[in-house]
């Protein structure tokens, strides 16, 4: 254990930072997984929904600083791309 009080201050930073990266990171899979599981089902109108809550939460979190503007970006150009495949011969 740390011996210092900086050094127990950075463990529980460590600590809180690791729970909140955490939060994010999964909450961004699942965006992304409801959009792909849409997606294989050729749910059209459900695929369009969930892209637009994805579309919403990972420009939500540029805001908030936790990727950045161009992985958002191309995240949501990729969901567009096969939300679109499938809905065009529909």
């Amino acid at each position: 254990m740390a011996n210092h009080k900086s050094a127990e201050k950075r463990v529980r930073q460590t600590l809180k930072r690791t729970e909140r990266n955490r939060y994010y990171r999964t909450r961004i899979k699942n965006i992304i997984k409801a959009v792909r599981e849409s997606v294989a089902a050729n749910d059209v109108p459900k695929a369009q929904e969930a892209l637009k809550i994805a579309n919403k939460e990972l420009h939500k979190f540029v805001s908030k600083g936790i990727i950045k503007k161009n992985t958002a970006s191309r995240r949501v150009s990729r969901l567009n791309a096969a939300v679109k495949k499938i809905a065009i011969p529909a």
